[in-house]
């Protein structure tokens, strides 16, 4: 039986198994996970079947209704997807940082029954409470995520609780009150909210970046904290997702047909949730696409416009659990092909797992690596030495002669 001390004069490791001298060049996250960087290639093949899907549902509204994408009808659904992008990023920002906000449909509906109720006393009137609101609600929901570390989707859902009471206040439907039209920017508000997508795509995919935002996600115990950093940047995330919700709500009354009818708004999440995770963002968090989310929203927008021609009313509930069931299988897919491939050889060369049999301690069963007989000597090697008959050595000519057989 042999032993080893290689536990204790090789570089530390950490649970992974991976020296720490190696663990920053593979890692994306340095403490935890697994080693190599994320692949973006699943992505990019995932936005070419939803582009493709667009361009198709596009072709089919052409041909039912080519008046749908032309004039007013154009803006009015351009104002549309700018609303609903709004919600899909408040769902994808939260999402992407490992706590996702399920009160954006509940905040969304609120604000846009405030905006009908005092619309009539100008946009920025009734804009600027509606935004300090939903930012203090935002980050009275942040502080609970990040100071008792509890999980984003459940203390935001008892945030949706308390503002579905005040959504239960009003029974009946409210009319818009103000004269403000968003269709006379819809331009505007369709590339501002294309830009933010795909900039917060490309910003997302760098590897420092993603790594930031996504470090709330938890990779041994969902309870450990994730660290001061990842408390900051779920915090906000959270107060973003707050407020862009706001203005999606906003621009959902005041795009819509006249009246704004009260309800929980759990839908409207269920259909931003679902669009998002369709777009190609993980329902783990951290991983998520370029384009999918412009395409994604798009998608769904001029599906519902495919639908008018033909008379069909679609609930908002069926269609968000539809795409949130597809989003499910696109989370597998990116979860399964987005993780890093095996970690490249390091500077202290490839990364070898434990040996089987060794112990806590360093003693092993194995034998040891080299050859016995390849350690060096340790006794001093005489340069210039002349050979000797062992018969002519002096000590047999000093010695006393004790007995001789030719004497007696």
């Amino acid at each position: 039986m042999a032993y080893d001390d290689a536990g204790r004069t090789a570089p530390p490791e950490t649970s992974s198994g991976v020296p720490a001298a190696v663990l920053e060049h593979v890692f994306d996250d340095p403490a935890h996970g697994e080693p190599g960087r994320d692949r973006i290639a699943v992505h990019v093949l995932w936005e070419f079947v939803l582009l493709a899907g667009l361009v198709a549902m596009a072709w089919l509204l052409w041909r039912e209704d080519s008046d749908a994408l032309r004039g007013g009808s154009l803006k009015t659904l351009l104002v549309d997807v700018a609303a609903l992008g709004l919600l899909t990023l408040a769902a994808g920002l939260s999402l992407r940082a490992g706590a996702v906000n399920l009160a954006i449909g509940p905040v969304a509906l609120a604000a846009a029954l405030h905006f009908a109720e005092q619309g009539d006393r100008g946009t920025r009137e009734a804009l600027l409470p509606a935004l300090a609101i939903a930012a203090a609600a935002g980050l009275a929901l942040a502080l609970a995520v990040v100071v008792l570390h509890v999980p984003g989707w459940a203390a935001s859902l008892a945030g949706a609780a308390g503002v579905i009471v005040y959504l239960e206040r009003r029974p009946a439907p409210v009319t818009v009150q103000g004269d403000y039209d968003p269709r006379g920017s819809a331009l505007y508000f369709f590339v501002g909210f294309a830009a933010v997508a795909v900039l917060g795509g490309l910003f997302a995919a760098m590897k420092p970046v993603r790594r930031l935002i996504g470090r709330f996600r938890p990779v041994a115990d969902p309870a450990r904290r994730r660290g001061v950093a990842a408390a900051t940047v779920t915090a906000l995330a959270l107060v973003g997702s707050t407020v862009l919700a706001m203005l999606g709500g906003v621009l959902i009354a005041a795009n819509g047909d006249g009246q704004v009818a009260p309800g929980t708004g759990l839908d409207w999440t269920v259909l931003a949730v679902g669009t998002v995770m369709l777009a190609g963002t993980s329902a783990y968090g951290r991983r998520g696409g370029i384009f999918g989310t412009l395409f994604a929203v798009c998608l769904v927008v001029v599906f519902l416009a495919w639908t008018v021609p033909h008379g069909w009313t679609v609930s908002r509930w069926a269609l968000g659990g539809a795409v949130l069931g597809v989003g499910l299988l696109v989370t597998r897919l990116v979860e399964t092909f987005g993780r890093p491939r095996p970690a490249p050889p390091g500077p202290l060369g490839p990364v070898r797992p434990a040996r089987d049999g060794a112990l806590s301690g360093g003693w092993t069963m194995t034998p040891p690596p080299e050859p016995a007989d390849a350690w060096p000597s340790v006794l001093p090697v005489r340069q210039h030495d002349t050979p000797v008959e062992a018969w002519e050595a002096p000590r047999w000519d000093n010695e006393p002669r004790r007995w001789d057989a030719d004497d007696r």
